[in-house]
């Protein structure tokens, strides 16, 4: 029997802090986790990321962080495990030193998408999202309340699945 050859799906990850995670003194959050539960995860996730995250994957997307903190992976995992989140992959700031980073001598920016085949990348800083095209990857970059973030994201992936993964669109 041959082995189903399966089409690579794009893939797009978000930032976590003023991404995903936000204040509730400035922007609309989902409500946090119970007692005691919200004790040890104190961050607050942006109003509709669920909705967002879990939209992309049924759209056929793969959805991961890429963030420069150190949080680690089962943190990461944990935290959003009590909003129905699973996220396809994490690149945190030890993943990023040691796979990226490396020993290489040139300080590389704090991400590179591309390295991941992340083909749109979620952040709030003016400076990953401006070093996109110097280093080949596509941004969208959030940060101000927004209600209709979640809409305006799926629109973006979508336009560039249909550049990138014309098969798929």
């Amino acid at each position: 029997m041959k082995k189903r050859e399966q089409k690579p799906r794009m893939r797009v990850s978000f930032d976590l802090d003023e991404v995903l995670f936000v204040s509730p003194k400035t922007h609309k959050t989902e409500p946090e986790p119970p007692f005691p539960i919200n004790r040890f995860f104190k961050e607050r996730l942006r109003l509709g990321t669920p909705e967002l995250i879990n939209r992309l994957q049924a759209l056929g997307y793969e959805v991961w962080v890429y963030t420069s903190s150190f949080r680690t992976e089962k943190y990461i995992n944990w935290l959003f495990r009590f909003y129905g989140i699973r996220f396809d992959g994490i690149v945190n700031g030890a993943r990023h030193a040691r796979e990226v980073q490396r020993d290489n001598k040139i300080i590389l920016p704090q991400k590179l998408p591309n390295r991941y085949r992340i083909s749109l990348h979620v952040d709030d800083e003016t400076v990953i999202c401006s070093l996109g095209p110097q280093y080949g990857f596509r941004t969208y970059q959030l940060d101000a309340q927004d209600d209709e973030w979640v809409q305006k994201i799926i629109d973006y992936a979508d336009k560039i699945r249909r550049i990138e993964f014309p098969d798929q669109a």
